[in-house]
């Protein structure tokens, strides 16, 4: 046992073992014995408030050690809550990266999905890319999924939050190689929706690092965009779909100015992103004609900003955009079958799903399709050495073996399962063990056993829905992943579903052209509160 010395609100010593105890405990333990609530109590050692973080960090991953001096004070009740709401904020501002991080792990490196879904990346024609390296995906999917959960932060109008968020997204992109990078924009705007987030907060202290971070954006969006923006305009079919996120650039590149003083540098980048706003601005008449052909308001309104006005492109673009979720809508349930299937063929010993491309060459070749994945499955997904092991009749039959034997363990377990979910409703074990026949359904077995019975028979109260006995609904003739030897399942990796969720909804929610959907209301406040300070600056 360690000893803390406590002075302040409460003097005295506090014995408990710095090993298993967090920020959270002591400060509960302090509040206790000076008769006060944990949120007013207040916690400091060698000169640093102590915090809860995560609320997983002992005391000794903070560095405190025993006989440590600990300074108790109470603060009021309403700062009190303000640290807890800041203490919280830092819990989930610490899921939202631990949640990144396992997301983007697991749907890059090959590793079978906890999900019934796969997360990948796509150009702005909604084709697959491959980017790089397994680290260089790995990097910048991680970045995407943040920089995605902060713009929801930010229409939530949690910009802090949002800065927190955009920062870790940024951290998560630096890891990609340079050479990558060049061929997405993302980097660039999100430099931009960084600098947007320090306006939004009206904080000057990011003058000096906002005018570096909005000229790599535009360095950034010129080399993916073209000069003139030509080639994003070829990719979206002459539209201008650049043109509302370009505004926001040069609305931070004049108020950038004006706070150094350059103001006719100002005045020039506002007056163009003026120039822009009154583009972006839909007219009634083009909105009542879309709108009238059946599409909600904010769809017509979207697809008319994003091709300049124009009604033919924009209904055009609904139409395609229509297709596309369509089509993207069977390409999940497709993902979601190909998921399915990889949990039945389980897992390599490293961890990794049987890839379903190799899989089907060697179906092609002629190879029956469970035995063909249980050697990839042995072979690490090794085309040549899975091969190698079919076309052996040695390895052939220990694998078919290996296979039948699964098969039978599994059909057992359901059997089992079935024998105990039929006697926790009160039926006799040995009656039911002469009733059943493998391969059929409890419902069946059951069918046979109250047409035999004379009586109904006595049920257990307290083993109804027990959720141990529930029988096993998968196919008993499936090669599972709890059936393989080789390879543990992840099946039992301690996860934070919830954030993990959020952060694949807000992927899921977004498209390629989401980047340049902006609501651009703020911006023309900003862009007349700015030239409003010129022209008064003028006089």
């Amino acid at each position: 046992m360690a000893k803390l010395r406590i002075g302040g609100t409460w003097v005295g010593v506090i014995d408990l073992e710095l090993e298993n105890w967090t920020v959270s405990m002591l400060r509960e333990e302090v509040a206790k014995r000076s008769n006060a609530s944990p949120q007013s109590i207040n916690l400091i050692s060698a000169g640093k408030v102590l915090k809860d973080g995560d609320g997983t960090q002992k005391l000794t991953q903070l560095g405190i050690k025993s006989n440590a001096k600990i300074l108790a004070s109470r603060i009021s009740v309403d700062e009190g809550k303000s640290l807890m709401a800041e203490e919280e904020r830092s819990r989930r501002l610490a899921r939202v990266r631990v949640a990144a991080t396992a997301l983007s792990e697991r749907h890059v490196d090959g590793s079978l999905p906890l999900e019934d879904f796969n997360i990948e990346l796509e150009n702005q024609g909604g084709q697959k890319v491959q980017l790089g390296t397994e680290t260089d995906q790995r990097a910048v999917m991680m970045g995407l999924m943040l920089h995605e959960n902060a713009k929801n932060l930010i229409r939530k109008q949690l910009y802090k939050d949002a800065l927190e968020v955009l920062t870790m997204g940024e951290e998560a992109f630096s890891l990609c190689d340079p050479k990558v990078l060049e061929f997405i924009d993302n980097v660039p705007i999100l430099q931009i929706d960084i600098v947007w987030c320090y306006f939004l907060l009206r904080d000057i202290s990011w003058l000096s690092v906002a005018g570096i971070r909005l000229e790599k954006a535009r360095e950034g969006l010129e080399r993916c965009h073209g000069k003139d923006f030509s080639r994003v305009r070829l990719l979206q079919s002459g539209s201008q779909p650049e043109l509302a996120l370009h505004m926001r650039l040069e609305l931070l590149e004049g108020v950038v100015a004006y706070h150094n003083g350059q103001f006719d540098k100002s005045r020039k980048s506002l007056s163009s992103a003026q120039a822009k706003f009154s583009q972006l601005q839909v007219p009634d008449e083009a909105l009542s004609h879309v709108m009238s052909m059946g599409f909600k308001e904010r769809d017509a309104r979207r697809a008319l900003r994003l091709n300049n006005q124009d009604i033919s492109s924009a209904v055009d673009f609904l139409f395609e955009e229509k297709a596309k979720r369509a089509q993207k809508r069977e390409d999940d349930i497709q993902h979601r079958m190909e998921i399915m299937e990889q949990k039945q063929y389980g897992v390599t010993p490293l961890k990794k799903a049987v890839n379903l491309e190799k899989l089907k060459e060697l179906v092609a070749i002629g190879f029956e399709k469970n035995l063909a994945a249980e050697a990839l499955r042995r072979n690490e997904n090794d085309f040549q050495k899975a091969l190698d092991d079919l076309t052996n009749p040695e390895t052939n039959s220990v694998i078919q073996l290996d296979i039948e034997s699964r098969k039978r363990k599994r059909k057992q377990r359901t059997a089992d399962a079935t024998i105990e979910e039929l006697v926790s409703m009160g039926f006799d074990r040995s009656r039911v063990a002469a009733v059943f026949r493998a391969g059929e359904t409890m419902e069946q077995t059951m069918s046979r056993l109250l047409s035999e019975s004379e009586s109904l028979p006595t049920i257990d109260p307290n083993n109804i829905g027990n959720p141990a006995l529930e029988p096993n609904n998968v196919n008993p003739d499936s090669v599972g992943i709890n059936d393989t030897d080789e390879g543990p399942s992840t099946a039992g990796e301690e996860r934070d579903v919830e954030m993990e969720d959020e952060l694949a909804k807000d992927i899921e929610s977004a498209d390629a052209l989401s980047d340049y959907d902006i609501e651009v209301t703020k911006e023309g406040e900003a862009i007349n509160e700015y030239l409003t300070l010129l022209a008064s600056s003028d006089g």
